[in-house]
């Protein structure tokens, strides 16, 4: 069951599940060895001596004088011989196909030259015909159209196209028919929520797609968790052995704490690449829910919001299961920048439902952001941040498993009696949160004064009243007797993100909250619209006004 504790305790770098604070550990890494370091330098300084000669060796090459040549890569042998690798731009523009290897002796004379394409560049005009709004539409339909585009290996269906960068005006040579191009970035997810990022050159005249490249190369595994079932995971093959570490998502992880509370554990790993059999007894199911539950956090942030990982900084978190015996508790740690689950009571009911994953996750982000403080209003609404984005991960994810919904928790049976641990529609529910915002509702729990911005959230993406959505029954009451009609999660998410990493600040309380996610709505949809309008109504249904 749910502990909590008679006053609330301040963490600054530590967010829980429920109301427990709990100590952590702390990351260990160690500094780059000092061989490794000198490698670098030799490389680099071979590097600038390639672009030293790189004026020269385009002359001895007979380049035209619209090609420069631009040093990529040198590797010296024991004997001296030099290998200088470069790549090629034509009037400032690179060159697909132009790359070459200028192989020398150790007294620099030249023995050989390896061309990608022999034939001469040139081309009629610079100008592009097709403008670059429509190469990017034209990329993107192309990805969306097919699957089995050249270059592309994974057979898995893209189902998402999340982001196009803007194409970049390039000279395609590999054919050996140079020719004005554009090369454009799509990066989508797959059918198996393995991330994509296609690199695709197109024809500047035609639109033709010339190439795709998957950039994403991954090994992925079945693995079968306690909550979401059958999933596929991206894993890392070391020797015989596979590691629980999926390094497109920035090298997050998760490892066994085998009951433990200090360090952070084994990592998972197994020569099979197949993970968990969805049984709690197998060790491993556990840790497919929390390795999955870090992807499609990860994937949700990129996807809704463009965010790079929980800091942004690309860096992935580390996800720690089977904490401590008896655990009824999961947690964020700003320290050791990991997650931590306990197995729950009697060590049969882990803590890794994927809203609970998306929850800690959170707290990450928060702390990378507004900050805010984790007590009184404010921690109010850190825990509600994390309960509405967890929410979000839930939907996100979409699992037939576990099917989304605005209740928190309904899988681990933290109460002991299959009740959710709180409810969005209407968090009185739980016994203990507050459905409206009172002068004294900064005294509650953090878990339970949350329940004033979850309440919000839930207008504000549904409305009121009884209804059915995905089929989970609600309803949900307003404060005023107000019947707001809701404007979509997907905006209501918008708006709480931008009004978090924009306007929230540590202090931040519920009328600040008003204001910062009413200038987030203006900033989104234009002052004194439909959505600006409905959250300053949605804030009067919960009594903020």
């Amino acid at each position: 069951m749910k502990r909590k504790l008679a006053t609330v305790a301040v963490l600054s770098a530590t967010a829980l599940l429920t109301g427990v604070v709990q100590v952590s550990a702390t990351a260990q890494a160690g500094p780059a060895p000092a061989l490794q370091a000198q490698a670098a330098r030799q490389h680099a300084a071979m590097i600038a001596l390639a672009n030293g000669q790189a004026g020269p060796l385009a002359k001895a090459l007979a380049l035209g004088g619209q090609e420069k040549l631009v040093a990529k890569d040198a590797v010296v042998d024991a004997d001296g011989t030099r290998h200088l690798r470069f790549e090629r731009t034509f009037a400032g523009l690179p060159v697909l196909g132009g790359d070459l290897v200028v192989h020398q002796k150790a007294d620099g004379s030249v023995k050989k030259v390896d061309k990608a394409v022999s034939a001469r560049i040139s081309l009629p005009s610079l100008t592009p015909r097709i403008p670059v709004d429509q190469a990017a539409a034209q990329a993107t339909g192309a990805i969306r159209a097919t699957v089995g585009i050249t270059g592309d290996t994974d057979e898995s269906p893209l189902t998402q196209v999340h982001r196009t960068g803007t194409p970049e005006l390039v000279v395609w040579a590999s054919d050996g028919k140079p020719r004005l191009a554009y090369r454009t970035v799509v990066e989508g997810v797959r059918a198996n929520r393995t991330p994509s990022r296609q690199l695709l050159v197109t024809d500047a005249t035609t639109g033709q797609v010339l190439s795709s490249h998957e950039q994403v190369q991954t090994v992925s595994g079945p693995g079968n968790g306690v909550f979401v079932g059958s999933v596929q995971l991206n894993t890392v093959q070391s020797g015989g052995q596979y590691r629980l570490q999926d390094d497109t998502r920035g090298g997050q992880s998760t490892s066994d704490m085998n009951n433990g509370t200090a360090g952070n554990g084994s990592l998972f790993a197994n020569p099979t690449n197949s993970w968990g059999d969805g049984t709690v007894s197998n060790r491993e199911s556990a840790a497919v829910d929390a390795q999955f539950g870090a992807a499609t956090t990860w994937d949700f942030y990129k996807s809704a919001f463009t965010r790079n990982g929980i800091r942004d900084d690309g860096v992935g978190a580390a996800s720690r299961v089977h904490y401590d015996t008896n655990y009824t508790n999961a947690f964020w740690d700003d320290n050791c920048f990991c997650m931590t689950y306990g197995d729950g009571s009697g060590d049969s009911h882990p803590l890794t439902e994927i809203d609970v994953a998306g929850h800690e996750m959170t707290h990450g982000v928060t702390a990378a952001t507004a900050g805010l403080n984790y007590a009184g209003e404010s921690g109010g609404l850190n825990e509600a941040t994390s309960d509405i984005m967890g929410t979000m991960v839930e939907w996100y994810a979409d699992l037939p498993s576990n099917p989304p919904n605005y209740w928190i928790g309904e899988l681990i049976n933290l109460n002991g009696d299959g009740t959710p641990l709180r409810y969005m529609d209407q968090p009185s529910k739980d016994g203990q949160s507050a459905d409206y915002w009172s002068a004294d509702v900064g005294n509650l729990d953090v878990h339970y004064s949350s329940g004033v911005a979850n309440h919000f959230f839930y207008l504000l993406s549904e409305g009121s009243g009884a209804k059915t959505v995905n089929g989970f029954g609600y309803n949900s009451p307003t404060a005023d007797g107000s019947t707001p009609a809701g404007i979509g999660r997907d905006k209501a998410a918008q708006i709480w993100y931008r009004a978090l990493t924009v306007y929230f600040t540590s202090t931040t309380d519920y009328a600040g909250a008003r204001a910062a996610t009413l200038s987030a709505a203006a900033d989104l949809y234009g002052q004194g619209g439909a959505e600006y309008n409905a959250v300053a109504a949605t804030w009067s249904a919960v009594n903020v006004n």
